[in-house]
């Protein structure tokens, strides 16, 4: 059967099109800047800073997603800000965390070789710290940059960047568990937040993933 007005196979289309959004996928800066999406709308010029690239790189890079429907775009003035297109790109990019966690031995060497070496603690879930939370049995940390938390975090979170922590210790409490978190699952700052607690002899952990993956799933932020 051949679609009336493309005289393609549709089966075939809709693979073409399926295809169009795995090679967006395809390419380690896209992936990055759709993490950094993920924690909100970013100016172009912000994410290339963030990402190190080019403003011109950048933007070749958003257009690619964005023609694939996975960020949207939104002038104002002379600035174009992008965002992710739904927090269903948002558990995209879940699922093909964990599909290469489970299936691709060189994401596994990575894991266990930095991740896993700073942190062998079982995460805590996202429901895990919702109801610890609400009980009042955790500190929640957001090692976020300032921006990133103002435009949205866990209920009750506290903001300190890593490179803050010594300063800022005698205002976290030694008689409760600290749950970290940050930007994603794969996010260095709760990492490195969580190891130098502990040398300081608090009580710390981090959150299973990030600010996104617990706004896409639909839990309260502020």
């Amino acid at each position: 059967m051949e679609n009336a007005v493309t005289g393609k196979n549709p089966k075939k289309e809709l693979f073409e099109q399926l295809a169009s959004v795995a090679k967006a996928l395809s390419h380690a800066v896209r992936l990055e800047l759709m993490e950094h999406m993920g924690q909100g709308e970013r100016s172009v010029e912000g994410l290339a800073e963030l990402v190190g690239n080019s403003v011109a790189n950048t933007s070749h890079h958003l257009l690619i997603l964005r023609r694939a429907g996975l960020a949207e775009a939104r002038k104002a003035g002379k600035n174009v800000f992008y965002s992710l297109s739904g927090d269903d790109v948002v558990d995209l990019l879940g699922s093909l965390r964990l599909t290469a966690e489970r299936h691709n031995a060189e994401v596994e060497r990575v894991l266990s070789g930095y991740f896993q070496s700073r942190d062998d603690m079982e995460p805590l879930s996202r429901e895990e710290l919702l109801s610890r939370a609400k009980d009042g049995l955790v500190t929640v940390l957001d090692v976020r940059p300032p921006d990133e938390f103002a435009a949205g975090h866990v209920p009750g979170a506290v903001n300190i960047q890593p490179t803050e922590l010594d300063k800022q210790l005698k205002n976290l409490p030694k008689d409760q568990e600290i749950i970290a978190y940050c930007r994603g699952a794969y996010c260095v700052l709760s990492f490195e937040a969580v190891a130098e607690l502990r040398k300081k002899g608090f009580k710390a952990r981090r959150l299973e993933e990030g600010y996104p993956e617990w706004k896409a799933a639909g839990l309260p932020v502020d």
